[in-house]
């Protein structure tokens, strides 16, 4: 009869519940089942969340891409978007990512962000329609330039 290795405790805290995350690892939990067994292609568990991380940010990053040209390619073409969405600057691409980090990691966090964005669409369409589509099509034809 052999014995199966008892679970191994990274740390002895109560472990914070209620999240959308906390219930998305519960339902893979389940479906793996308490099996000893490493899910992935190597035996170390750490190397497997880097896998996995990597693929998912891949993935995330080609679907967001996608996504963003489709949404640009009726008005700007098909080379203009894709220039658009290419030539974003680091600083562009920092901002955006921080403020999504900060709105996903809580609620005071969310509320914030989604009333700056809310007032920002307030204040654009308060501009003149024509005024406000010229102010965008100057940046994004910056960006296509980069």
């Amino acid at each position: 009869m052999a014995l199966k290795p008892a679970k191994s405790k990274i740390t002895s805290k109560p472990e914070a519940s209620g999240g959308l995350s906390d219930a998305g690892g519960k339902v893979i939990s389940a479906a793996t089942g308490d099996s000893d067994q490493v899910f992935g292609p190597s035996t170390n568990p750490a190397t497997n969340l880097v896998i996995q991380d990597v693929a998912m940010r891949a993935g995330g990053r080609l679907m967001r891409h996608t996504l963003e040209k489709g949404l640009l390619r009726g008005r700007y073409g098909g080379s203009g978007a894709k220039a658009i969405v290419e030539n974003r600057s680091i600083a562009q691409t920092l901002v955006s990512g921080l403020l999504a980090r900060y709105a996903t990691r809580s609620l005071p966090g969310a509320v914030l962000i989604g009333s700056g964005l809310v007032v920002k669409t307030l204040y654009d369409r308060g501009r003149s329609k024509r005024l406000a589509r010229r102010s965008g099509d100057e940046t994004l034809k910056k960006m296509a330039e980069d």
